[in-house]
């Protein structure tokens, strides 16, 4: 990223400036810029070559910085390279090992007797699907991987346990597993707004919103004559999902779930 912030110094000037110095700088620094092999590829085609220094060139060469940089923001992100400790990594983290690349499923921290602590982490590798377990201690150096959160529309389910999904943008449809969503399948409804993570065109893992409505299926009524009123009941959601909800919740009402841990927010109205 140092290469990209010296750069940015360079250009953040001549943007906004009309002389023939800023167009020459503005010029060299997109030398600099599109010569930084760490980045990933540029979207600059042959038929935009470097502009020539004055006024005319000056608002070419801003044109080619927009559609590079200013359009393209993950132009800008190194995908890979970002080196990080072991005691950050986190479920759904891309990581660089032995030129292999793997996607952090599970996380577990221990601390076995006097010895230095260490993680344990199940990985799935990215081109194999294959898991794996591995060993990090605290300290030690982890290279990480960035991925594209793209949206998605979603449509259906099949019997197969595959979910087919729609790009909002282009309407091209994309099918991945149902287990990209783990645990949170069960919330998926028509319409939905999902998220997609991708690595190099390959989906690695697909979340849905933090906060979904849901309808009671089923719910015990309200029990008249107990002295103490139980602070939850067990009540059933339409989706198969069995929570605990506050005792005035009853059978078709809508819910507000927590997907992160399948926990009752509020009652709300459809």
């Amino acid at each position: 990223m140092g290469a990209l912030a010296h750069v940015s110094k360079r250009l953040s000037w001549s943007l906004f400036s009309d002389s023939t110095s800023s167009c020459t700088t503005l010029r060299t620094a997109l030398t600099s810029l599109f010569s930084c092999s760490s980045y990933a590829t540029v979207s600059r085609s042959s038929s935009d070559p470097l502009p020539s220094p004055g006024r005319d060139g000056c608002a070419a060469a801003i044109g080619i910085f927009q559609r590079t940089l200013l359009q393209s923001p993950w132009f800008a992100i190194p995908t890979r390279g970002v080196k990080t400790s072991g005691s950050s990594l986190r479920p759904g983290n891309v990581i660089e090992k032995k030129d292999r690349i793997y996607e952090v499923v599970k996380v577990d921290h221990s601390h076995e007797g006097r010895g230095k602590a260490t993680i344990k982490v199940e990985l799935r590798d990215v081109d194999s699907g294959n898991k794996v377990s591995q060993r990090f201690g605290t300290e030690e150096t982890v290279e990480r991987v960035f991925v594209e959160a793209k949206p998605y529309i979603y449509m259906c389910t099949d019997r197969d346990g595959k979910v087919l999904l729609m790009d909002p943008g282009t309407l091209d449809q994309l099918e991945v597993n149902e287990e990209l969503f783990g645990k949170n399948a069960k919330y998926l409804q028509d319409d939905m707004k999902v998220r997609v993570e991708v690595y190099n065109g390959i989906p690695l893992s697909a979340s849905v919103p933090k906060h979904v409505t849901c309808i009671v299926k089923e719910a015990q009524p309200p029990v008249k004559g107990i002295g103490v009123t139980p602070r939850e009941k067990v009540a059933v959601l339409d989706n198969g999902l069995s929570i605990k909800v506050p005792p005035h919740v009853l059978a078709g009402e809508s819910v507000v779930i927590d997907t992160t841990d399948d926990s009752y927010v509020r009652r709300t109205k459809v």
